[in-house]
């Protein structure tokens, strides 16, 4: 269901930012007001997503620290460690 804001908002943006954000657009087929929209509201939930608190009891929180603590190993790490690195010549 798509629901419109009886109020607009008006963003003053500057011409080379406009330019940018249309260019962008132009490259999803996405009118400027869809791509910001969507922009925005990636953004919110990654705001909302950071400020996240997860609780859990005790006896759970201690399994996960030791989940972290422990060495990594086992055969796909070893393949992960002995890839090449992109960023070494």
């Amino acid at each position: 269901m798509l629901l419109r804001c009886s109020a607009q908002d008006n963003l003053r943006i500057r011409e080379d930012v406009r330019d940018l954000i249309d260019h962008a657009a132009s490259t999803q087929s996405k009118t400027r007001s869809e791509f910001m929209i969507d922009a925005a509201r990636r953004a919110a939930e990654d705001t909302l997503l950071d400020q996240t608190f997860i609780r859990v009891d005790p006896e759970t929180y201690d399994r996960f620290v030791e989940v972290l603590d422990r060495p990594p190993g086992g055969e796909a790490y070893e393949r992960l460690m002995s890839a090449p690195r992109p960023w070494k010549d």
